[in-house]
């Protein structure tokens, strides 16, 4: 722990009634964004404020009204439910019968817990450190640990702006805009030492050290420990680091990194936390490995390349993405300037060190890449998918050129989704009527779901899909506000989709490679798709470009052109800013989830899984987590449906007019007559039977408590010994 001349931030904690108190909390506790009591609480305090604060229940507890906290404090049923909210996070903070505790009795209470490191956590709406699915997936992962008992911590950055604001305008045309977060607003709390000073760490950097604080973010059980570089001790380019997710240059990007790996550890250090197993998710943490090693130098008078040996071990990797961009190469200049006097001090030639990042150690010339470091130096590497673990093991077989592809030792294990948080509380209860209380942790549970009533379950998604569409002309209203479009369109905006059309949501991140045109790509026969009047069918978009992405953005335009025409307005809509409040309604009100990624590009996906626990049927090439599923499925009841056959065309051309040829034949001959075809109840039989089916072989297999277990069963259900 160092002490340095910083100003430290005191989160306020609001006057609250004495009757209230508990509202505390409840609200510096994360769990409250899969406990839909305690944000009922939040909401019925102040249902406006609770929407204009972004769903910050801290903010919100600063603003309400004295009149309506008091109101509440008096009101009897308000209280009862506060304490019914409070005494469950309280059982679940001591429960000692967990998951891990069943399955590691011997485990000693004072071994150090697997810390989980990550740039981007996405936890909540309020809390904007996360650009996508890769941080949402870091999010959903703390709290199946929280709700297993896994003893584990994260490891991220706190970041001044977060990610960006999107704004798309008339023409399509992506803007953003950043917004500078007021952390003493926020559900976090700074830590601190022995005198109550805040706990800083320090790592070298050229010209300059740099200093981060460390604040905490609690996830149920699992702490969250955030570090935050906007200190005046620092200068102008340090504070910078930690100022925007993804934001800056390739030097922005290494700093952060080095932050990450290098001050997180030793955070971890300074909080007595380590060492213990360390799981890096995705290559940004992977310096994380040297510094292990550096220390272990220390303590025990080894060698570096002893100290990586003994490491090794304590160290998962994993890796997200097939596609090149998606890993960090820095040159051999820039990681020199970074790295000789790290070098220096482990006793390494520089040359020595940057082998570790290169497929050819022998070549000079050759750029660092943080994927390669990670696999070098973990113990355990894996995909997302058993696709993507094939991929992988393609991808990298240089790195081990004395072994066939198949034994590479890059395995698999498949992303999941944190059921609770996704699947709508209405449905949820739905679920606990018919499947069992325990709906979420039994797996024998699902395989009961043909149990669900037909009339309950369309009952609810008709409401969800109305629900949806509620939302979404809410947020076209607004959007059209923002960019000053004319009263009349606006206005307009009210009567945009159907509440009784099959709806089709695709919401992502858009990068090329998940074509999201390609339902666009014969506007003519979309056209009649989406038009007729006995069988009408709508399209929701949503989805930000990477600001540096300029063909992503050119798929945000191709949709707003043809939005605007007259024989698609109001039956083809984009919402702009998508974040994981969107997310929420469009995976629980839509009918059907398009995906179409150009196989084998997607490592996995998690948006479909977390509609198919909603209830919506999946509409994808088979690519990723859809084509395990798809395969696993294959003999039994229909769990959604295909494009294409998992065939690949060498010329990405000739195959995106394959598959779109396939989406177009598939929606007209299968989806649209299934969803449509109605017996005397009204009711879709054929398609309520695909619904189930696809829960029963989804929601068991395809979440991260399963994910979670796996982890700790395969690859971090033992310490290191201090490694």
């Amino acid at each position: 722990m160092n002490r340095v001349d910083v100003v430290p931030v005191v989160p306020e904690t609001p006057a609250l009634p004495p009757a209230l108190a508990r509202l505390t909390d409840l609200a510096y506790n994360l769990r409250w964004t899969w406990h839909h009591q305690a944000v009922d609480l939040f909401r019925r305090l102040d249902a406006a404020g609770w929407e204009a604060t972004g769903h910050n229940p801290v903010r919100l507890l600063a603003a309400v009204a004295v009149e309506r906290l008091e109101a509440a404090a008096a009101y009897p049923a308000y209280r009862a439910d506060l304490d019914r909210a409070a005494c469950d996070l309280d059982t679940h903070l001591a429960a000692a019968d967990t998951w891990f505790a069943r399955a590691y009795p011997d485990r000693r209470p004072d071994a150090p817990p697997t810390a989980y490191f990550s740039l981007e956590f996405g936890l909540a709406e309020c809390l904007p450190i996360f650009s996508g699915g890769l941080g949402v997936l870091a999010g959903d992962h703390l709290k199946s640990a929280s709700d297993l008992g896994v003893p584990l911590v994260g490891v991220g950055l706190l970041y001044r702006e977060g990610y960006f604001r999107q704004a798309v305008d008339a023409a399509g045309r992506q803007r953003e805009r950043y917004e500078r977060a007021d952390f003493a607003a926020l559900p976090l709390r700074l830590e601190r030492g022995p005198d109550g000073a805040p706990l800083t760490v320090e790592v070298a950097l050229p010209g300059s050290p740099v200093v981060a604080q460390v604040w905490r973010a609690q996830v149920g059980r699992v702490a969250l420990y955030l570090l935050d570089a906007d200190l005046p001790v620092n200068r102008a380019a340090e504070r910078a680091i930690t100022a925007r997710l993804y934001g800056g240059d390739q030097e922005t990007r290494i700093r952060q990194e080095i932050l990450l790996g290098l001050g997180g550890v030793r955070a971890l250090a300074a909080l007595g936390l380590g060492p213990g197993v360390c799981h890096m998710n995705e290559g940004h943490a992977a310096f994380l490995g040297l510094e292990r090693a550096r220390r272990l130098m220390l303590d025990r008078v080894l060698t570096f390349a002893e100290a990586l040996d003994v490491t090794r071990p304590g160290l998962v990797f994993t890796t997200h993405t097939p596609v090149p961009a998606g890993h960090d190469y820095f040159p051999p200049a820039l990681m020199a300037r970074y790295f000789a006097a790290y070098a220096a001090d482990l006793g390494v030639p520089l040359r020595d060190l940057l082998a570790l990042g290169r497929k050819d150690p022998a070549d000079d010339k050759e750029y660092f890449c943080m994927t390669t470091l990670a696999l070098r130096l973990a113990g355990h590497s894996n995909g997302v998918s058993a696709l993507h673990g094939e991929v992988s093991r393609q991808m990298w077989r240089d790195l081990w050129p004395d072994r066939a592809e198949a034994d590479v030792p890059i395995g698999h294990v498949t992303n999941g989704v944190h059921l609770p948080t996704w699947v709508a509380p209405a449905l949820a209860d739905l679920y606990a009527r018919h499947l069992g209380q325990g709906w979420r942790g039994d797996a024998a549970a699902w395989a009961h779901a043909d149990r669900l009533p037909d009339a309950d379950l369309w009952r609810h998604r008709e409401q969800a899909r109305a629900g949806m569409v509620a939302v979404a002309r809410e947020r076209l209203a607004a959007q059209l506000a923002r960019r000053r479009a004319r009263r009349a369109e606006v206005a307009a905006a009210a009567e945009v989709l159907d509440p009784r059309a099959l709806t089709i949501g695709f919401a992502r991140r858009f990068a090329t490679y998940k074509r999201a045109t390609l339902l666009l790509s014969d506007p003519a026969r979309l056209a009649r798709l989406l038009n007729d009047p006995a069988r009408p069918v709508q399209v929701l978009f949503a989805g930000k470009a990477h600001p540096r992405d300029e063909g992503g953005k050119a798929l945000i335009e191709r949709i707003a052109a043809l939005a605007a025409r007259d024989e698609f307005r109001g039956k083809i809509v984009f919402l702009d800013d998508y974040d994981t409040a969107l997310a929420r309604e469009l995976v629980r009100g839509v009918d059907l989830w398009l995906n179409t990624p150009e196989r084998p590009h997607e490592a996995s996906g998690t948006s479909g899984m977390k509609a198919a626990a909603n209830g919506v049927l999946n509409l994808s090439t088979l690519d990723g987590w859809w084509a395990e599923a798809w395969a696993a499925a294959a003999g039994g009841a229909p769990i959604g449906w295909a494009i294409g056959d998992g065939t690949t065309d060498p010329d990405p051309a000739r195959q995106a007019a394959h598959d779109a040829a396939a989406l177009y034949d598939t929606l007209e001959r299968e989806v649209i007559p299934t969803f449509y075809d109605r017996d005397a109840a009204g009711l879709p039989r054929a398609w309520l039977a695909r619904v189930k089916a696809s829960l029963a072989a989804v929601c068991p297999v395809y979440n991260t408590d399963r994910m979670v277990r796996q982890y700790v069963e395969k690859y971090e259900g033992r310490t290191t010994d201090g490694a």
